[in-house]
């Protein structure tokens, strides 16, 4: 039987929706859609996709790694833009963090995201070699 493991990043945002940041199940990681959000759940580094996204893509580095992975397992990504975000700038932090791993990549403006001042929410998925 395959096991099943967990990620709970502390945020309290898993808690309160019943989701987990990460799961793990055989080699497969799914990393939950993450934001860049503060101590006191606002959004950092206001206006700035770029800085956002690089924050989004840190933390799905420490998820995976938590679950067994590492950035270089990536094989898909999804980037969420709030109106108003740069996808230029997205796709730039994109690059400078995976831009060697290349992972299959779907990038999209949507309504909005929840809460204030959020411009981009990142998910992803990883396959660990056996």
């Amino acid at each position: 039987m395959t096991q099943t493991r967990r990620f709970d990043d502390g945020s309290g945002w898993q808690e309160q929706a019943g989701y987990s940041r990460g799961v793990r199940r055989g080699n497969v990681v799914t990393i939950s859609g993450t934001t860049a959000t503060g101590p006191h759940g606002a959004a950092l580094h206001p206006g700035d996709t770029g800085a956002q996204a690089r924050v989004c893509l840190d933390r799905i580095g420490q998820a995976l790694t938590a679950l067994g992975a590492t950035l270089d397992d990536v094989v898909r990504t999804v980037v969420y833009l709030a109106p108003g975000a740069s996808w230029e700038q997205a796709a730039r932090a994109h690059r400078d963090v995976l831009g060697a791993v290349r992972p299959a990549n779907t990038m999209l403006y949507v309504g909005g995201l929840i809460g204030d001042g959020f411009l981009v929410e990142i998910e992803a998925q990883a396959v660990v070699a056996p």
